[in-house]
Protein backbone atom coordinates (compact mmCIF):
# COMPACT_ATOMS: atom_id res chain seq x y z
CA UNK A 1 0.00 0.00 0.00
CA UNK A 2 1.15 3.32 -1.06
CA UNK A 3 2.48 6.23 1.65
CA UNK A 4 1.74 9.79 0.34
CA UNK A 5 1.84 12.65 2.26
CA UNK A 6 -0.96 12.68 5.35
CA UNK A 7 -1.05 9.08 4.65
CA UNK A 8 2.32 8.76 5.81
CA UNK A 9 2.21 10.89 8.45
CA UNK A 10 -0.24 9.09 10.04
CA UNK A 11 1.02 5.48 9.33
CA UNK A 12 4.46 6.99 10.83
CA UNK A 13 2.67 8.89 14.08
CA UNK A 14 0.19 5.28 14.85
CA UNK A 15 2.80 4.13 16.52
CA UNK A 16 3.08 3.19 20.37
CA UNK A 17 6.21 2.56 21.81
CA UNK A 18 9.07 2.48 19.37
CA UNK A 19 10.00 3.63 15.83
CA UNK A 20 13.15 2.13 14.23
CA UNK A 21 14.98 2.86 11.03
CA UNK A 22 17.30 1.55 8.85
CA UNK A 23 19.00 3.90 6.60
CA UNK A 24 21.24 2.52 4.30
CA UNK A 25 21.66 4.74 1.16
CA UNK A 26 24.82 6.24 0.61
CA UNK A 27 23.49 9.45 -0.34
CA UNK A 28 19.85 11.00 -0.43
CA UNK A 29 18.99 13.66 -2.89
CA UNK A 30 15.78 14.75 -1.38
CA UNK A 31 14.71 18.68 -2.95
CA UNK A 32 14.67 20.13 0.38
CA UNK A 33 18.06 19.41 1.21
CA UNK A 34 19.86 20.00 -1.51
CA UNK A 35 20.65 23.87 -0.32
CA UNK A 36 21.47 22.74 2.77
CA UNK A 37 23.94 20.50 1.29
CA UNK A 38 25.52 22.64 -0.86
CA UNK A 39 26.16 25.07 2.09
CA UNK A 40 27.76 22.41 3.87
CA UNK A 41 29.78 21.61 1.28
CA UNK A 42 30.60 25.42 0.62
CA UNK A 43 31.96 25.51 4.31
CA UNK A 44 29.16 27.63 5.36
CA UNK A 45 27.84 27.40 9.29
CA UNK A 46 25.15 25.41 9.85
CA UNK A 47 21.56 27.57 10.05
CA UNK A 48 20.42 27.47 14.23
CA UNK A 49 16.94 26.09 12.93
CA UNK A 50 18.23 23.04 10.51
CA UNK A 51 15.78 19.89 10.44
CA UNK A 52 13.64 21.80 13.28
CA UNK A 53 10.85 20.54 12.29
CA UNK A 54 11.91 17.15 12.43
CA UNK A 55 13.71 18.24 15.82
CA UNK A 56 10.32 18.69 17.12
CA UNK A 57 8.33 15.56 16.42
CA UNK A 58 11.10 13.44 17.68
CA UNK A 59 11.06 15.67 20.93
CA UNK A 60 7.13 14.89 20.80
CA UNK A 61 7.27 11.39 20.81
CA UNK A 62 9.88 11.13 23.27
CA UNK A 63 7.80 13.20 25.31
CA UNK A 64 4.94 11.68 25.36
CA UNK A 65 7.08 7.93 26.17
CA UNK A 66 7.84 6.94 22.70
CA UNK A 67 11.24 5.82 21.59
CA UNK A 68 12.92 6.57 17.79
CA UNK A 69 16.15 5.40 16.66
CA UNK A 70 18.04 4.49 13.38
CA UNK A 71 21.02 2.28 12.84
CA UNK A 72 22.59 4.39 10.16
CA UNK A 73 24.99 2.16 7.15
CA UNK A 74 27.90 3.78 6.24
CA UNK A 75 31.28 2.45 4.19
CA UNK A 76 34.18 4.17 4.08
CA UNK A 77 35.27 6.44 2.81
CA UNK A 78 31.71 8.45 3.81
CA UNK A 79 30.40 10.35 0.88
CA UNK A 80 29.61 13.67 1.06
CA UNK A 81 26.08 13.19 1.86
CA UNK A 82 27.62 10.87 5.26
CA UNK A 83 29.85 14.01 6.01
CA UNK A 84 27.04 16.36 5.98
CA UNK A 85 25.06 13.95 8.20
CA UNK A 86 27.29 13.68 10.72
CA UNK A 87 28.34 16.73 11.04
CA UNK A 88 24.44 18.95 10.49
CA UNK A 89 21.99 16.40 10.76
CA UNK A 90 22.98 13.58 13.24
CA UNK A 91 23.81 15.56 16.17
CA UNK A 92 20.72 18.01 16.55
CA UNK A 93 18.68 14.59 15.64
CA UNK A 94 20.58 12.89 18.75
CA UNK A 95 20.18 16.10 20.80
CA UNK A 96 16.57 16.16 20.28
CA UNK A 97 16.12 12.45 21.73
CA UNK A 98 16.77 10.41 18.90
CA UNK A 99 19.04 7.36 19.36
CA UNK A 100 21.49 7.34 16.04
CA UNK A 101 23.63 4.20 15.66
CA UNK A 102 26.43 3.46 13.13
CA UNK A 103 27.21 0.13 11.23
CA UNK A 104 30.49 0.43 9.20
CA UNK A 105 30.10 -2.38 6.52
CA UNK A 106 33.21 -1.83 4.71
CA UNK A 107 34.60 -4.46 5.41
CA UNK A 108 31.44 -7.20 6.12
CA UNK A 109 28.00 -6.71 5.28
CA UNK A 110 26.79 -8.73 8.25
CA UNK A 111 23.69 -10.80 5.77
CA UNK A 112 21.82 -7.41 6.10
CA UNK A 113 19.79 -5.83 2.94
CA UNK A 114 21.91 -3.13 1.44
CA UNK A 115 20.57 -2.45 -1.75
CA UNK A 116 17.66 0.11 -2.60
CA UNK A 117 15.86 0.50 0.16
CA UNK A 118 15.61 1.62 3.78
CA UNK A 119 12.50 0.68 6.14
CA UNK A 120 11.04 1.68 9.06
CA UNK A 121 9.87 -1.05 12.05
CA UNK A 122 6.53 0.45 14.28
CA UNK A 123 6.36 -1.26 17.49
CA UNK A 124 8.40 -4.50 16.34
CA UNK A 125 5.17 -5.03 14.12
CA UNK A 126 4.52 -2.96 11.19
CA UNK A 127 7.48 -1.77 8.83
CA UNK A 128 7.21 0.53 5.89
CA UNK A 129 9.72 0.55 2.60
CA UNK A 130 11.19 3.49 1.28
CA UNK A 131 12.08 2.72 -1.85
CA UNK A 132 15.11 4.89 -3.94
CA UNK A 133 16.79 4.95 -7.41
CA UNK A 134 21.00 4.63 -7.51
CA UNK A 135 21.05 8.02 -7.15
CA UNK A 136 19.55 8.70 -4.02
CA UNK A 137 15.91 10.08 -5.27
CA UNK A 138 13.32 8.34 -3.40
CA UNK A 139 10.59 6.94 -5.40
CA UNK A 140 8.05 5.75 -3.08
CA UNK A 141 7.32 4.80 0.63
CA UNK A 142 4.67 1.94 0.94
CA UNK A 143 3.42 -0.44 3.74
CA UNK A 144 5.00 -3.59 3.91
CA UNK A 145 1.87 -6.43 4.50
CA UNK A 146 3.92 -9.33 4.85
CA UNK A 147 5.42 -11.07 7.91
CA UNK A 148 7.44 -8.17 10.38
CA UNK A 149 10.01 -11.37 11.45
CA UNK A 150 12.71 -10.58 8.99
CA UNK A 151 12.74 -7.06 10.00
CA UNK A 152 12.97 -7.52 13.59
CA UNK A 153 16.04 -9.94 12.77
CA UNK A 154 17.80 -7.61 10.37
CA UNK A 155 17.10 -4.88 13.22
CA UNK A 156 18.99 -7.33 16.01
CA UNK A 157 21.81 -8.12 13.85
CA UNK A 158 21.99 -4.11 12.93
CA UNK A 159 22.32 -2.53 16.69
CA UNK A 160 24.41 -6.07 17.70
CA UNK A 161 27.06 -4.72 14.95
CA UNK A 162 26.57 -0.99 15.29
CA UNK A 163 28.13 1.05 17.59
CA UNK A 164 26.64 5.03 19.29
CA UNK A 165 27.43 7.38 16.91
CA UNK A 166 29.04 9.50 19.65
CA UNK A 167 31.87 6.48 19.54
CA UNK A 168 31.80 6.26 15.97
CA UNK A 169 32.92 9.35 14.98
CA UNK A 170 35.49 9.70 17.60
CA UNK A 171 38.62 10.03 15.74
CA UNK A 172 36.88 10.71 12.42
CA UNK A 173 37.86 13.67 10.10
CA UNK A 174 34.01 14.42 8.92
Amino acid sequence: MPLDGEDWRRFFDAFEREAWRFEAQPTYTMPKEQESVARFLRGEDKPADHNARWHDRVRAYVASGRRIGRVRVVRQPLTDYQRYQFAWGIPGNITAGEDIRVLDVTREDYGLPLSGRDWWLFDESRAAHLNFRPDGTQINREAYEGDPAPYREWKRIALEHAVPFEKYVKGLDV
